[in-house]
């Protein structure tokens, strides 16, 4: 059996242009060298946001970005990046306390992670979270007075410890790509190379209608609707139909050439706001009524993780978030009837997001990228994920949400912290970011140091 056979075998062959197989790297070997990390520090900067932004039935005005860096016995040194959201992480947490007190018990959670790591050898990023995750979730009910933490809160927290400990894991084995850190097990699930991924763009509860027509004359044609605005179900539920509905008028003449029938593309995000299927059929409902229906191809996590209701009768594909910590919960959501998952590296850990990945690809389930609103190195991080997915159904490209350059009031001086500021591939053109060589041989830049988060650390002795 030749290489091509073999990789065909593996199902990363694809005939559908503009995909690649990334192969390169696909029989390296994984690396079975142990890291001992023997320092760690971190720091954090607050970066306000243009106006309150408002998802699961509340609202943010700022976003702590969290760096951490390590140290492993050998010398070598990794800068990790994060941005935590304690109402992604955890609503009642962030309602129990004021915006910045909530943002500190995310940092504090951070800052504990990263002195367990000292104590936690490790070989793969991936073999370490699962090492320290029992003694992180000991550390937030600790810091947060709360015995029911929900496990979000800490992978949020542990983002940027992950990503130092990729980098780490990086130097250590000489791994000089993206593609060449993928440990052997997740190579098939994330084996192609995208050259297109279609951006997301996020309709929040308070945008404006000029700037969402804006946006579409500017070639975006992927509208994600943030649903479940505060209030009561009822309350909700008469909120949502009425922006919908607005939404769609003003969007309802538009047209795109990346899709056949020249429509736009509407996904669903309620993040875990209907409290039954029931709810969520009545809001599809409208949006049939109105004309909306077939323009939507997702509905992200309309239904709380504690929802069992199948979901395969609703006549659209949906989604999981939130509610997918792991491969359990995954293989629950899809024997539930739900049809796509949703991946958040930038969220849940580049180290979760690639285990559920494989599991996805085992089942034939196509995966997307949702944001937290990040900034722009992590928007690279993702990238780099969202890239090797296989092309979502319906649109031929991989498929990812970012946001933060409409919502961030810094956002310009933040992309000039990234190590690869100006390159193409960070310029969403036409509503899509164009991956070309230069993107996979710099792996999105990830592996170059930033001097801004650098600087954040004065230099020891």
């Amino acid at each position: 059996m030749n290489r091509r056979e073999f990789v065909k075998g593996a199902g990363i062959l694809v005939a559908s242009s503009g995909v690649k197989p990334g192969i390169d790297n696909f029989f390296m070997q994984d690396a079975a060298k142990t890291i001992h990390i023997v320092h760690t520090d971190s720091n954090f900067e607050r970066e306000r946001l243009v106006r309150p932004f408002g998802f699961k039935g509340n609202f943010l005005t700022e976003l702590w970005q969290i760096v951490s860096k390590t140290e492993s016995a050998s010398g070598n040194r990794a800068i990790g990046v994060g941005t935590q959201s304690v109402l992604y992480g955890d609503p009642e947490i962030f309602e129990a306390h004021s915006e910045a007190g909530g943002n500190a018990l995310m940092y504090a959670l951070t800052d504990s992670a990263l002195q367990i790591s000292k104590k936690t050898p490790f070989t793969t990023p991936i073999d370490l979270l699962d090492r320290i995750l029992p003694d992180v979730m000991a550390s937030a009910r600790k810091l947060t007075g709360k015995s029911e933490v929900n496990v979000n809160f800490l992978y949020n927290a542990l983002v940027s410890v992950d990503n130092a400990a990729w980098l780490l894991y990086a130097a250590e084995n000489k791994l000089t790509d993206f593609d060449s850190m993928i440990p052997n097990p997740y190579k098939k699930a994330l084996g192609y190379h995208n050259d297109k991924i279609a951006v997301m763009y996020q309709v929040p509860y308070g945008m404006p209608m000029s700037e969402l027509s804006h946006a579409v004359k500017n070639g975006y044609f992927v509208i994600k609707i943030k649903t479940g605005f505060p209030g009561t179900q009822e309350q909700m539920l008469k909120g949502d139909i009425e922006r919908l509905t607005q939404i769609h008028n003003t969007l309802k003449n538009a047209r795109t050439h990346h899709t056949k029938n020249g429509k736009l593309i509407y996904t669903i995000d309620a993040n875990a706001r209907y409290e039954k299927k029931e709810t969520v059929l009545r809001y599809l409902d409208h949006a049939k009524k109105i004309g909306a229906f077939d323009q939507i191809m997702l509905f992200e996590e309309p239904l709380s993780e504690l929802n069992e209701e199948d979901v395969s009768d609703t006549g659209i594909r949906i989604g999981a978030d939130e509610s997918v910590h792991n491969e359990k919960d995954a293989l629950r959501r899809l024997q539930q009837g739900y049809t796509a998952l949703v991946l958040k590296g930038i969220a849940k850990t580049l180290s979760q997001s690639m285990k559920i990945a494989k599991l996805a690809h085992e089942h034939n389930i196509p995966c997307m990228c949702a944001d937290l609103t990040v900034n722009p190195i992590l928007i690279d991080w993702h990238k780099n994920l969202a890239a090797r997915l296989a092309p979502f159904p319906g649109i031929g490209m991989g498929m990812m949400e970012t946001n933060g350059d409409m919502n961030y009031v810094n956002w310009k001086n933040m992309v000039n912290y990234h190590p690869a500021a100006g390159a193409s591939w960070m310029q969403v053109k036409d509503g899509v970011f164009e991956l070309n060589q230069d993107f996979y041989k710099r792996s999105g830049g990830i592996l170059e140091p930033s001097r801004h988060y650098q600087d954040m650390f004065p230099k020891r002795g």
